[in-house]
C-alpha cells in the first residue's frame, strides 16, 4: 500500500493567508478557495469589493485543477485551440486560467482556485498561497 501527503488545516491557513497578502499587496479584490486532491472545498474567502461571482469561479477552478492534476490554464488552452468538444467532459468547470495544483512529493494534494483578476494575476495569488508551504 502507497501513502501520500494531504493538506491539514494548518496547511490551508498558511495557504489562505500567502495567497490573501499577495492580494492585498496588489490592492485586487478577489475570491480565494482551496480544495483537498478530490475536488472538495476546505476554504473559501471573498476579499472586500470582490465580485459575487468570484465565489463561483475560484472553488470550479480549484476543482478543476486538482482532479485534472494540472493548472486550470490547460483546459483552457486546449479549448482555445480549438477542441471545443472538451467543454462536454464531466466534473470540469473551472476552465479558466487560476486554479493551480498543489504538488508534493509527485502527488496533486489540492489546488488553489482565485478568481477577481486578470486570469495570469488570479494564477500569481494562487501560485503564492501555495508557495507558503515551503
Amino acid at each position: 500500500m502507497q501513502s501520500k501527503p494531504y493538506l491539514t488545516l494548518l496547511d490551508v491557513k498558511k495557504i489562505a493567508a500567502a495567497a490573501e497578502h499577495e492580494a492585498l499587496t496588489n490592492n485586487w479584490a478577489v475570491s480565494i478557495a482551496i480544495v483537498d486532491d478530490g475536488g472538495h472545498l476546505l476554504w473559501q474567502q471573498r476579499l472586500d469589493g470582490a465580485a459575487p461571482l468570484t465565489s463561483y469561479i475560484a472553488p470550479a477552478k480549484a476543482k478543476t485543477s486538482a482532479l485534472g492534476r494540472r493548472e486550470s490554464r490547460v483546459y483552457e488552452e486546449i479549448i482555445n485551440n480549438g477542441r471545443v468538444a472538451f467543454l462536454s467532459a464531466p466534473e470540469v468547470e473551472g476552465l479558466l486560467e487560476g486554479g493551480v495544483n498543489i504538488v508534493v512529493d509527485g502527488h496533486t494534494i489540492g489546488a488553489v482556485g482565485v478568481s477577481g483578476v486578470k486570469s495570469i494575476e488570479d494564477a500569481q495569488i494562487a501560485k503564492a498561497g501555495i508557495a507558503a508551504l515551503g
